[in-house]
């Protein structure tokens, strides 16, 4: 059943996020700041954790859980360090994501050799 229900959350964020870029004029880059933007305010109303809790990797996986994993580290520091975990939190929280990205990110440019359209 959890495979289910993510498969269901996941791939419901993704029809949305495709209803975006075929319905309106907004760029995929725009669209990721939306699903980033839309994970820590609906981490912060409370809201995401019920979906986090109901579909695991479905939702915590695509880029709203990325924004729910960076108001959840906020979260948890601020609770820990006072005020300063506003500014250190999320950055804690996510590094490990943020540094295989970059890190394998560097991998691909060195394997493939960039051409201009």
């Amino acid at each position: 059943m959890q495979y289910i229900s993510a498969f269901l959350i996941g791939g419901i964020l993704c029809v949305i996020a495709q209803l975006l870029i075929d319905k309106t004029k907004l760029t995929p880059a725009r669209i990721l700041v939306v699903y980033v933007t839309a994970g820590v305010l609906l981490t912060a109303l409370g809201i995401y954790q019920p979906i986090v809790d109901f579909a695991g990797a479905g939702a915590t996986v695509p880029l709203t859980g990325f924004g729910y994993s960076l108001a959840k580290g906020i979260e948890e520091s601020v609770s820990r360090d006072g005020w300063l975990g506003a500014f250190t939190g999320g950055l804690t929280a996510c590094s490990a994501g943020i540094a295989a990205a970059i890190f394998f990110g560097l991998i691909m440019a060195f394997l493939k050799k960039p051409s201009s359209k």
